[in-house]
């Protein structure tokens, strides 16, 4: 049986929990008080979120449809739309607990929804702003381990805009653990579709924001495949991409007529997605689910407060394909300024001094062959030509690299970049490294890397402090 809340809880009305040194204060609610479900509705869509699930967005709809976009799998909290998120360590397994074997690879992992164990996470705060917004707070629970609260709370709030929910989630960590594990792909968030809505579109080519021809992945050869030699089709599950490209940032699963949800995240690239069971078989609390994830690489330090924004779109790819045109930003020249967060970078063989950022990443050069690795993102060559690294070196000496890698590329290498003389001074210089002198930058680009000293073997006490890596100098 499926535990939702014990009515005979008797809940906590003040939590406080340390994160850097502050104390972060919870009004929690009363179970017992608040209603199963929350919605808002403009007369164009309906969404609602289920506060027996810490808030997870569990209906989506057409206003008066009662078609339901949204997979709400009963044996599996794992499901719905809704946050998730992951840090080390991997396997993440506290004194005593006892983890799901299936789901030891996944390290720290809060999910808004509930447990591997069918235990619900706890909403601490919701409000319905006269159907306009509506906010939930939670205590996610750890999904892989058995009744395992997640040190950390998820915020969730909607509000409507035509055929269109706007989302802001925050995840506020307070982890005793301080240890800065790597950077981990996170999910931003997690969506799973009604099994009708398996037909999945985006646009992964070079001209982006162009009207070009939208790209169909379509699921139902390979779902045929891996299922044949299985009596009745059993419903296994089905993975049927893997972190492609989406340079417009947005994608969409659709029924057989071309109707579904989108979901557009500005900043992200990439997504991951697949399918479970059979298409079109079943209904919204039928195992057969279609999934869409936009992903970013992220640290997820023990006291971060992560934010980011989503969009649902209800439409045809069309029309879903118009509002993204009608409300982004199109981005010629990528800037990655380090004000306040780390903009999605992350590094190998390195590690910073930790949330929170203050107009710099510290980054330790104690190790050998340090990286940073940049987030995927898209840039023309030609527009681009000159990369500007506003960075101060200690203790370190010798050349740094530069590396690209264009949107067909598999990774980086050697060919694919620069070196460029750095400074141990302990002074801030700006290094221009003009790539366009490379035969090889050009086209199309997606992602960076920079390695603030090659050929190095660590040196303790050597730091480089990066303000800003991007296409346009930093005014003075």
């Amino acid at each position: 049986m499926v535990v939702f809340f014990r009515r005979n809880f008797i809940l906590l009305t003040l939590c406080i929990f340390a994160s850097a040194g502050l104390s972060v204060r919870l009004r929690a609610a009363v179970p017992g008080k608040l209603p199963a479900m929350s919605y808002l509705d403009n007369r164009v869509i309906r969404v609602g979120v289920d506060l027996r699930m810490g808030g997870a967005i569990t209906w989506l709809s057409k206003s008066g449809s009662k078609i339901n976009l949204i997979n709400n799998y009963h044996h599996n909290y794992g499901r719905s739309l809704q946050m998730s998120d992951y840090s080390g360590p991997v396997p993440y397994i506290p004194p005593g607990k006892t983890i799901a074997p299936a789901w030891r690879s996944l390290g720290w992992n809060p999910v808004q929804a509930g447990d591997a164990f069918h235990h619900a996470s706890r909403v601490l705060f919701c409000k319905n702003n006269d159907a306009r917004s509506l906010v939930v707070r939670c205590i996610p629970m750890q999904w892989p381990l058995d009744n395992v609260p997640s040190r950390c709370t998820f915020e969730t709030r909607l509000t409507l805009d035509g055929p269109a929910v706007r989302v802001s989630n925050v995840m506020t960590v307070f982890r005793k653990d301080h240890t800065q594990y790597p950077a981990m792909r996170q999910e931003m968030p997690a969506l799973y579709t009604s099994s009708h809505f398996y037909r999945l579109f985006t646009y992964n080519g070079d001209r982006p924001f162009t009207g070009a021809p939208t790209v169909l992945i379509d699921p139902a050869s390979r779902i045929a495949k891996a299922l044949s030699g299985f009596p009745g089709g059993v419903p296994i599950p089905v993975l049927w991409f893997s972190h492609p490209l989406m340079t417009e940032n947005w994608a969409a699963l659709v029924d057989k007529s071309g109707f579904g949800l989108g979901i557009w995240e500005p900043g992200s690239y990439r997504f991951a997605g697949g399918f479970f069971g059979r298409p079109d078989k079943g209904g919204p609390d039928s195992y057969a689910s279609g999934y869409a994830s936009p992903r970013q690489t992220e640290i997820i330090d023990h006291n971060i407060r992560f934010a980011y924004r989503y969009v649902l779109i209800v439409g045809t790819v069309k029309t879903i394909r118009q509002y993204v045109y009608a409300h982004a930003h199109p981005v010629r020249s990528p800037v990655w300024r380090f004000k306040r967060s780390r903009r999605h970078w992350s590094y190998i063989n390195a590690r910073d001094t930790g949330w929170p950022i203050k107009g710099r990443l510290n980054i330790s050069l104690a190790q050998g062959n340090p990286e940073m690795i940049g987030p995927v993102a898209f840039w023309r060559a030609s527009q681009n030509p000159v990369l500007y690294i506003d960075a101060k070196f200690t203790k370190a000496h010798g050349r740094g690299g530069v590396f690209w890698r264009g949107i067909h590329a598999p990774g980086f290498s050697a060919g694919n970049s620069l070196t460029f003389p750095i400074r141990g001074d302990g002074r801030y210089h700006l290094y221009a490294i003009r790539l366009a002198a490379s035969k090889t930058y050009r086209g199309a680009m997606i992602q960076l890397r920079v390695d603030p000293v090659l050929d190095w073997h660590g040196r303790a006490g050597a730091w480089c402090a990066v303000r800003s890596i991007g296409f346009t100098a930093p005014q003075k």
